[in-house]
């Protein structure tokens, strides 16, 4: 049986972070994923030469994002654009009257989430004003954003969530970004975790190819794989389960499709489907300048997408397109690629949203148990989760606890 000092279980931000960290510490350091690629829900595929994120996209806060300095430190090109949700949709189905009059809802929408008492905890869609003509379009927007509905997720969480404004892009892909930043680590692909034995002096660790023995574990998979018990521990961890609960993935699903002669569409612009529905998309117009349309699916309407296969969720997306810029564009619309995070068994979801009532489930996710499972991941971050960087921030934070626990033992 192989022995190592740590286990790091997961080969996405967080994982790839943790291993990194304690690259060069003398700790024999191992990481275990379960796919037959690297980055989890970092994914950049290349589909007809162009790179697409499949999985998170963009640096959020980017000014402060530790993914902006490793993508300058590797020579990743950096593309600091202004998002376009941080512009004016295109005006052809969206009067800007419209949009001026949604943006204010959206900001009034803020702010009564932003007064919830802190010992009163409710879903978002409470804080919706009754009757308001734009609640089926913030409610889409929270899909795109949070992968679930506002009547799911909790006030407090939604308003814990922090963000600079600033959100930037790598044109050669985030997925691909943190992929290279996995160079030189020993990685172990096509190799699941299931069962993580504490029971003994040492961690004993079955895995799809064979069993590991090791000092401590930095456990990173999504809340879906702890609350399924698709990893179990031996004993059990009853919080853990608890806070996996209370935390589960909501689905925010990418559809891509490649558009003939684009150049009459204006790059880098954002379009809505439609404007007074929740089942709608936001549709990003050539990312890049590339002929390709980008558009945002979420919640049960993703969900039920997903369930009709490439073709229903091709066929809604040139429906709507159609119905914004005429009949001809159907003809010049054609799959590329689509994410359908909700069938990959290894994330059964986008990324995690906090339940009404979750209160320190973040943190009792993140906690470790016996000074030696240690975890990570974007579902630990108390104000970044949801993103590349606070999975990366948790990741490093594991690490460091693993590298203090070795100088207390000394």
């Amino acid at each position: 049986m192989s022995h190592f000092d740590v286990v790091v279980i997961g080969a996405g931000a967080a994982g790839i972070a943790a291993a990194r960290r304690l690259q060069g510490t003398g700790l024999s350091t191992v990481v275990l994923e379960a796919r037959l690629r690297l980055g989890g829900r970092a994914w950049t595929r290349t589909v007809d030469g162009l790179p697409l994120d499949m999985g998170c996209g963009w640096l959020h806060s980017a000014g402060e994002n530790e993914w902006a300095e490793i993508a300058r430190m590797r020579g990743f090109t950096i593309d600091r654009r202004n998002a376009p949700w941080r512009r004016s949709s295109l005006s052809i189905n969206f009067p800007i009257p419209d949009q001026e009059d949604f943006a204010r809802a959206r900001d009034a929408f803020d702010a009564r989430v932003d007064r919830v008492p802190e010992d009163r905890d409710c879903a978002a869609s409470e804080l919706l004003e009754p009757g308001n003509r734009w609640n089926a379009l913030l409610n889409a927007v929270s899909t795109f954003a949070n992968g679930v509905e506002l009547d799911r997720i909790s006030a407090h969480d939604f308003r814990r969530y922090r963000d600079s404004g600033i959100n930037w892009r790598v044109a050669e892909g985030y997925g691909a970004l943190v992929c290279a930043h996995a160079t030189g680590l020993d990685v172990r692909l096509g190799c699941a975790a299931t069962l993580i034995d504490h029971s003994g002096t040492r961690l004993r660790i079955e895995t799809s190819r064979g069993d590991l023995e090791a000092e401590a574990a930095v456990v990173t998979v999504p809340t879906s794989v702890i609350g399924s018990e698709s990893l179990r521990f031996r004993p059990a961890l009853p919080d853990k389960l608890a806070a996996a609960d209370a935390l589960p993935l909501g689905l925010a699903d990418k559809l891509f499709l490649h558009v003939a002669m684009p150049d009459d569409l204006p790059a880098e612009t954002r379009v809505m489907g439609a404007i007074d529905r929740l089942a709608t998309a936001s549709y990003h117009l050539r990312p890049f300048g590339l002929p390709v349309i980008e558009a945002y699916f979420g919640g049960a309407h993703a969900r039920a997408l997903e369930g009709a296969g490439e073709k229903g969720f091709a066929q809604f997306a040139i429906d709507e397109l159609a119905g914004v810029f005429g009949n001809a564009m159907r003809k010049r619309l054609r799959f590329a690629a689509v994410s359908a995070w909700d069938r990959d068994e290894f994330a059964r979801g986008s990324y995690s949203y906090g339940r009404v009532g979750c209160g320190d489930a973040r943190a009792r996710l993140a906690a470790a148990v016996e000074d030696r499972l240690f975890f990570a991941g974007e579902a630990c971050s108390a104000h970044d989760f949801s993103t590349a960087h606070g999975a990366y921030r948790t990741g490093v934070a594991a690490a460091e606890a693993v590298l203090a626990r070795r100088l207390s033992d000394n």
